[in-house]
């Protein structure tokens, strides 16, 4: 089963994750927050994840670590 790490602190919020995501497993968090006060991408339901990195290519910062 793939593993999906983000680095909530890093990220800051574009949602460009969230929008190429083919199994629409990721969304930007409601209530909490990172350091910088920004509403940080969160995985759902990992189980369902394919593995296919498409997260972590679209992620301009490279928050987002596929592993296979």
């Amino acid at each position: 089963m793939p593993k999906v790490t983000i680095d909530s602190n890093a990220c800051k919020g574009c949602g460009l994750c969230v929008s190429v995501c083919p199994k629409k497993i990721l969304r930007m968090s409601e209530e909490k927050m990172n350091k910088k006060g920004m509403h940080y991408a969160e995985m759902t339901d990992e189980e369902k994840c394919i593995g296919c990195a498409f997260c972590a290519m679209m992620c301009p910062d490279c928050v987002i670590r596929v592993e296979r």
